[in-house]
C-alpha cells in the first residue's frame, strides 16, 4: 500500500501542488517566526551578557519622588566606599534622563523615549569601559559632550562641532569632544546616548553629588556572591543590589518574555493559515478520492482492507506533507532574515547577531506540516474506505446521501445558533468577561457556518446568479449552475476566503468605528488650536508653560499636568489645570456651579465621581496630597466626565506646592485667529526650536490618536495575507480539479457550439460566484463580530458606535471577484484547450 500511495503521489503532483504550497506557506509562517524569535532573543541575550562582562556587582537607587528628598541617590561618599573594598578594581557611577540632538532639519534623531543622556565615567585610565571612542575623547567639562557614532553620522556631526541639546530643560549648546560605539540598550533600540560631564549629568538628572547607578569591576577570581555581601553593607540600606550575572540573566528573562508576546501573535495568525489551508487540503483529497472511485473499488474487490484503503490516502498526505515541510521550512528561515530586514526599514534596531537555527523550529516546521494534512486528509480517507466495491464500479462518483446531508445541516444549525446566542450574551456583559464569551461564541459560529456552507451556498448563489445570468448569457447561466453542482466542495472552497474575510472584516469596523469615536471625540472635546508634548513622553518643565503663556498670539493655555488627591479616603487622579483657560481650551460642560471658582482654591469634579462619593457643590471634601499633607477642599463645579480630563480639576498652582514631582504630559494653546504657519513657528520658538518638543495641530492631534490604529489595521491586513494567499489558491485547486472531472462534460458543450472565449468565460464566472459567495458570508459575519466587539468597547470609548464602512466593504466584494478573476486563468485556459473529441472520449 505504501508503494501504491507513492506511484498516486507521483501520478498526482500536478494537482497535489496546491497543496504543497497551502501547507509549505503555513509552515514557512510558523517556523519563520519561531527562528526570528530565536534570532532575535539570541542578539538581545548576548548584548545582555556583553554589557555586563565586566560588571561583577550593580547597585541601583532610584527613590520614590516623596522619599527623593531625604535619600535622592548614592552619594559620591558611597561611591568611594565601594571602590576601596577587597577585589574591586574600578567603579563606573551613573546617573541617567532624557537626552536628544536635531538633524540637520532640526527634527529629533532616533525615537524620543530610546534616547537618553548619561555621565561619562572614566576610570584610573582615563577610559569609560562602556564607551569605546572611534574619534576625540569623553566629555572634560561643563561644555562639551560626546554622542554615539549612529546619531553623530545621521546628524552630520563631527568632533569640534558645537550641537544643540535637548533635555526636559531649556535648549543648550555644546561642543562635541568625541565619537564612541556602545552596547547600551537605548542605541540598539533605535535611540541615541548623549554623554555629559558627570555634575552636569547630576544636575540635569538628579542632583549634585549623587548617582542612580553603580557598576562595580572586580579582580580576576573574586567571588561575585560575596562581593555582593560586601557592597550591600556600604551602600545606603533602600538601595538594590545584584551580581552581573544575575543582572544579565534577569535582563534574558525580561526579554523572553517580551518577545514571547511578539511569538505568541505570529504563531496566532500562522494557526489561522494552517486552519484556512485545512480547507484546501480536505478538499483536494476529497477531489482526488472522488476521480479514483474505480482504482479504490478495484482495490478493495482484489482484497484490500477498509483500513488499508484509509492508510493509503492519509500515506500519500505524510509524503505531500513532508515535502511540503521541507520547503516551508527553508523559505521560513528567508522569512525571519526577511522580518530582521523589515525592521531595520523602520528604524527598529536589533543587535547583530548570526541567524539562529534551532531544533525546535525544524520539529515544529515538520510536526505541523505533516500533521496538519494527514488530519485534513483523514476524513476524505475514511470516506475512501467505505465506498462499496460493487457499487463504486458502477459509477465514477459517488454522491453524498440525504441523511448524511440532513444531519451535517442539522448539526451546523445548532452549533451557529450556540455561537451565535453566545456572541449576544458577551456583547450585553461588556467588559474583558464579555469578550472572552464573544471569543468564544466567535469560534463555535465560526465552526457552524463552516459545517452548514454548503446548505448556504444553494440560496446565497440563486440570488447572485440572475445577475451574471443577464449580464453574461450561457456563460453566466452555466458558471452559477457548476457552482451549486457540488456544494460540500463549493462551500470548502468558499469557507477559506469566508475566514479570511470575516477577521478583515471585523477588525476593518471595529478600526473604523473606534477611529471615527476617537475624531469625534477630539474634534468636540478640544477647543485648543495646539497641544504640546514632549517626544520622550516625559514631563514638560514649567519654563515651558511659561515661555507659552508669553508667545505672541496666544490667547488662552493650560497645562494638563498630572497629579492625585486622597478624596474621602480613595485615590483619585487629578488633572492641574490654569483657570480661566481651562474652559477656553478644552470642552468641558458643567452640570452645577462654576469652573471660575478654581482660581479660589476650590476644585470640580466629574459627574460619575461626584456621584461615586456624594458630593455636591458646596460640599466641603476632606483630602490629602501626595506629599501626605492634609486638608479641605470644596466643590464649586461638577462637569460631565470627559477623555481627557480627570475626575478631578485643580488650579495648577495648589497642586504644585503639593506635588514634588511636577508632571506635565501635554499643555493646550489657543491662539488668536486659529491655527496658522506663523503661530506654529511662534509656539516653536518660544520653545527654543527644542527638537525633543512637538506642537501638534488638531489634525496631528486626530493622528496621534487615532493613527495607531490604521497602523494596527495595516499590521492585520499584512498578517492576514498569508491566509487569504491560501484561500486564492484553494480557488485555484478546486476550479482546476473541477475541469478535470468534467472533461467530457466541457467537451459536449465544445461540441454543440460554446465557443473557447465563452469556455474560459464560464471557468470565470465560476470562480468569481465562489469567491464573492465567500466574501458575502466573511463579510456578514465579521460584521456581527464587530458589533458584539463594539459593545464591550462602549463604556471605555465614550461616542463608540458601529459604523459599516461600506466603501471598504464594497472593494472586499471587488477584491474577492477580482481573487475569482485572477484563480481562474489557468484553469480556465485548461478547459478552453481541450480537444472536443479526446475530451468526449475522457471518463
Amino acid at each position: 500500500m505504501f508503494r501504491t500511495a507513492l506511484r498516486n503521489v507521483l501520478a498526482h503532483k500536478a494537482r497535489l501542488l496546491m497543496t504543497v504550497l497551502a501547507v509549505m506557506l503555513g509552515v514557512a509562517f510558523v517556523s519563520g517566526t519561531l527562528v526570528f524569535t530565536d534570532t532575535l532573543s539570541q542578539a538581545f541575550r548576548d548584548q545582555s551578557a556583553k554589557s555586563y562582562d565586566d560588571v561583577a556587582v550593580a547597585v541601583s537607587l532610584r527613590p520614590s519622588p516623596e522619599e527623593a528628598a531625604k535619600n535622592p541617590g548614592l552619594s559620591q561618599a558611597a561611591v568611594d566606599k565601594v571602590a576601596k573594598l577587597d577585589g574591586v578594581t574600578g567603579v563606573q557611577p551613573r546617573v541617567d534622563g532624557f537626552a536628544g540632538v536635531p538633524d540637520e532639519n532640526g527634527k529629533l534623531i532616533g525615537f524620543g523615549w530610546a534616547n537618553k543622556g548619561t555621565n561619562f565615567a572614566p576610570g584610573p585610565d582615563g577610559k569609560d569601559p562602556a564607551l569605546a571612542f572611534t574619534a576625540g575623547r569623553g566629555p572634560a567639562g561643563a561644555g562639551q559632550i560626546a554622542l554615539d557614532k549612529a546619531t553623530a553620522d545621521e546628524g552630520g556631526y563631527r568632533v569640534g562641532d558645537r550641537v544643540r541639546v535637548a533635555t526636559n530643560g531649556p535648549v543648550k549648546e555644546y561642543v562635541l569632544s568625541g565619537v564612541f560605539t556602545t552596547e547600551d540598550g537605548a542605541v540598539n533600540a533605535g535611540g541615541s546616548l548623549v554623554v555629559f560631564d558627570a555634575p552636569v549629568a547630576q544636575k540635569l538628572y538628579l542632583k549634585p553629588g549623587y548617582y542612580s547607578d553603580l557598576n562595580v569591576a572586580a579582580a580576576s577570581g573574586t567571588d561575585a556572591d560575596k562581593l555582593l555581601d560586601e557592597v550591600l553593607k556600604v551602600v545606603p540600606k533602600a538601595a538594590t543590589a545584584q551580581t552581573g550575572q544575575a543582572l544579565a540573566d534577569q535582563q534574558a528573562r525580561d526579554i523572553e518574555a517580551g518577545l514571547g508576546a511578539l511569538n505568541q501573535t505570529l504563531l496566532g495568525f500562522a494557526g489561522i493559515a494552517l486552519f484556512v489551508g485545512v480547507f484546501l487540503i480536505s478538499n483536494t483529497f476529497t477531489m482526488l478520492v472522488a476521480q479514483r472511485t474505480k482504482e479504490l473499488a478495484l482495490m478493495r474487490a482484489v482484497g484490500a482492507a477498509r483500513k488499508q484503503i484509509t492508510r493509503s490516502v492519509l500515506t500519500e498526505a505524510a509524503l505531500v506533507g513532508l515535502v511540503a515541510s521541507a520547503v516551508g521550512y527553508v523559505l521560513g528561515i528567508g522569512l525571519a532574515v526577511g522580518l530582521r530586514g523589515f525592521m531595520s526599514v523602520f528604524e527598529m534596531k536589533v543587535p547583530d547577531g548570526e541567524l539562529v537555527l534551532g531544533a525546535t523550529p525544524v520539529l515544529a516546521a515538520f510536526a505541523v506540516g505533516v500533521l496538519i494534512t494527514m488530519l485534513a486528509a483523514w476524513l476524505p480517507g475514511r470516506r475512501a474506505a467505505k465506498i462499496p466495491p460493487v457499487a463504486a464500479m458502477n459509477s465514477v462518483h459517488a454522491t453524498p446521501n440525504a441523511k448524511s446531508l440532513v444531519v451535517r445541516n442539522a448539526i451546523g444549525a445548532a452549533v451557529t445558533a450556540i455561537g451565535a446566542v453566545l456572541i449576544v450574551l458577551g456583547a450585553n456583559t461588556g467588559g474583558d468577561e464579555g469578550r472572552m464569551t464573544i471569543a468564544g461564541g466567535a469560534f463555535a459560529t465560526l465552526i457552524g457556518v463552516i459545517v452548514l456552507i454548503p446548505f448556504l451556498s444553494r440560496p446565497v448563489i440563486a440570488l447572485i446568479r440572475p445577475f451574471f445570468v443577464k449580464a453574461f448569457g450561457i456563460s453566466g447561466k452555466l458558471a452559477g449552475l457548476n457552482a451549486v453542482r457540488n456544494p460540500r466542495r463549493t462551500g470548502a472552497t468558499a469557507s477559506a476566503l469566508a475566514i479570511g474575510l470575516t477577521l478583515v472584516t471585523g477588525l476593518t469596523v471595529i478600526g473604523v468605528s473606534a477611529g471615527q469615536a476617537i475624531d469625534k471625540m477630539t474634534v468636540d472635546g478640544i477647543k485648543a488650536d495646539y497641544m504640546v508634548t514632549m517626544a520622550s513622553g516625559e514631563s514638560l518643565s514649567k519654563e515651558a508653560l511659561t515661555a507659552l503663556e508669553k508667545a505672541p498670539g496666544v490667547t488662552a493655555v493650560s497645562p494638563d499636568q498630572a497629579g492625585a488627591l486622597d478624596l474621602k479616603g480613595k485615590f483619585a487622579s487629578a488633572s492641574g489645570v490654569t483657570p480661566g483657560d481651562i474652559e477656553r481650551v478644552l470642552k468641558v460642560e458643567v452640570v452645577n456651579g462654576s469652573l471660575a471658582t478654581l482660581a479660589d482654591g476650590q476644585i470640580a469634579v466629574a459627574e460619575k465621581t461626584a456621584t461615586k462619593h456624594g458630593l455636591k457643590v458646596g460640599a466641603s471634601v476632606p483630602v490629602e496630597y501626595l506629599d501626605k499633607k492634609k486638608g479641605t477642599l470644596t466643590v464649586g463645579a461638577v462637569y460631565k466626565d470627559s477623555e481627557f480630563l480627570s475626575p478631578v480639576l485643580i488650579d495648577a498652582k495648589l497642586l504644585d506646592a503639593h506635588d514634588p514631582q511636577k508632571y506635565i504630559p501635554r499643555i493646550f494653546v489657543s491662539t488668536d485667529g486659529g491655527p496658522s504657519d506663523t503661530h506654529e513657528r511662534a509656539l516653536a520658538k518660544a520653545m527654543g526650536d527644542n527638537p525633543a518638543i512637538t506642537v501638534l495641530d488638531k489634525k496631528d492631534i486626530r493622528d496621534t490618536f487615532g493613527g495607531q490604529i490604521n497602523l494596527l489595521l495595516n499590521i492585520m491586513y499584512g498578517l492576514l495575507a498569508m491566509a487569504l494567499i491560501i484561500a486564492v489558491l484553494g480557488v485555484v485547486n478546486t476550479l482546476a480539479m473541477s475541469v478535470f472531472e468534467r472533461q467530457q462534460e466541457i467537451g459536449m458543450i465544445r461540441a454543440i457550439g460554446l465557443d473557447r472565449r465563452r469556455v474560459k468565460r464560464m471557468v470565470r464566472l465560476e470562480a468569481v460566484v465562489i469567491s464573492v459567495f465567500g466574501a458575502v458570508v466573511g463579510i456578514g459575519l465579521g460584521t456581527f463580530l464587530a458589533w458584539a466587539l463594539g459593545k464591550t468597547f462602549e463604556d471605555g470609548l465614550p461616542g463608540y458606535g458601529l459604523v459599516l464602512p461600506w466603501e471598504r466593504i464594497g472593494v472586499f466584494l471587488v477584491l474577492a471577484a477580482l481573487v475569482g478573476v485572477l484563480a481562474s486563468l489557468w484553469p480556465a485556459r485548461s478547459a478552453a484547450k481541450l480537444n472536443m473529441l479526446t475530451a468526449i472520449k475522457a471518463e
